[in-house]
């Protein structure tokens, strides 16, 4: 039996996840994090802060920015530096202060996506140009020529996902060259989620952060990153930006100013500790998580309706339901006691998106709704 096998009783603490369905018989498959416990190293440091007693403001300590210095190198092979790090207590606050900070009239993404990759730039009253990404051989992937097509004189910065959320893929070193010759050609700052990098189920797949490329990129890039996917702990508020050019990083800082807080002496703990001690526990979720992809897809074989295509990384699947015709797919399953996200928000109606980052039993049980509601059409 896996640690992952635990179930854990969230209906008991306040929490998005399970507080929206509450009192409901829905299994909340939706937004993305996982019913499992952060590693029992965290938690033990946690439980060491609190017992100090103390709790003024407290900055980051260069133990732990040393911490995200060697857990960059030793997993994706990138070496930065301490300096270049800018803490944050979320990815989403970190595509905003982006926004706010490169100054142009057009910003370019790819859609479907993550909907703050649309809010942020509409937040700085930025147009967002769309670029649908395409299906190849399998997997989501982006039409660089449409790309380059779509860019105009006034954009300025790219919102880039990898591993992208909802498609799940992680883009390869020849796709990311691609996409920073263009980058390059045109000028544009790269805002990089990397959130979900480790995350990665697929052996033959490899993170590369796109600022390792090369200097060129480096110094227009701006990575976001965080424990807080990776290890649950999401609550705790835990994020940070890798920016190597010391003005971009200055205009960033300068953007924040005070329009945010920073990471809380909890989130520091159990950022180091996460960083140092826990990936032994992050194999193992990987492992727990390739299986849990591995029900999905063969559920979704099975289902002549539904589509799925490969995935690489995340605990989240972007399902194909279109040919169910369903005028609200969303609603739908919600009325079978399953709870997954509505496509419409990342920019594709005909699609849901189903987060499989729990146990097996409610796995399980949610793809048994997820079939007597397709069964009852």
């Amino acid at each position: 039996m896996s640690i992952f096998d635990e179930i854990v009783d969230r209906t008991v603490v306040a929490g998005e996840k399970w507080g929206r369905y509450q009192s409901q018989d829905v299994i909340p498959m939706w937004v993305a994090d996982t019913d499992f416990k952060a590693p029992k190293a965290i938690i033990n440091a946690l439980h060491v802060r609190v017992e100090h007693g103390v709790f003024g403001y407290t900055g980051v300590d260069k133990k732990t920015n040393q911490a995200v210095v060697d857990f960059i190198q030793r997993h994706y092979n990138w070496q930065i530096k301490s300096e270049w790090i800018v803490w944050l207590p979320g990815v989403v606050s970190g595509m905003n202060i982006t926004c706010k900070a490169i100054k142009c009239q057009d910003v370019i993404t790819t859609t479907p996506i993550y909907p703050h990759f649309i809010k942020a730039p509409q937040h700085a009253n930025q147009n967002v140009i769309q670029v649908p990404i395409i299906e190849k051989l399998n997997r989501w992937t982006i039409d660089f020529d449409e790309f380059e097509k779509a860019i105009t004189p006034t954009c300025k910065l790219f919102m880039f996902c990898n591993p992208h959320n909802p498609g799940g893929t992680v883009f390869t070193k020849d796709e990311l060259e691609k996409l920073s010759q263009i980058c390059i050609k045109y000028d544009l700052v790269i805002c990089s989620d990397e959130i979900h990098a480790d995350l990665i189920l697929n052996k033959e797949a490899k993170h590369i952060p796109i600022a390792s490329l090369n200097d060129k990129i480096a110094k227009r890039s701006i990575t976001l990153l965080a424990p807080s996917k990776t290890f649950n702990i999401a609550g705790l508020q835990s994020s940070y930006a890798v920016i190597p050019d010391v003005n971009l990083r200055k205009n960033f800082r300068r953007t924040l100013g005070n329009l945010t807080s920073q990471i809380n002496l909890l989130a520091i703990s159990a950022t180091h500790t996460a960083y140092t001690l826990c990936d032994d526990w992050l194999y193992e979720l990987r492992y727990y998580l390739k299986e849990n992809l591995n029900l999905v897809q063969e559920f979704v074989l099975n289902e002549p309706k539904l589509k799925l295509l490969n995935q690489d990384a995340t605990y989240l699947a972007w399902i194909d339901v279109s040919a169910l015709n369903l005028k609200n797919p969303y609603e739908y399953f919600l009325s079978y006691g399953v709870g997954l996200s509505g496509g419409d928000g990342f920019g594709d109606k005909k699609f849901v998106r189903l987060n499989f980052g729990t146990t097996k039993m409610l796995l399980k049980e949610g793809l048994k709704r997820f079939k007597i509601a397709i069964d009852s059409l």
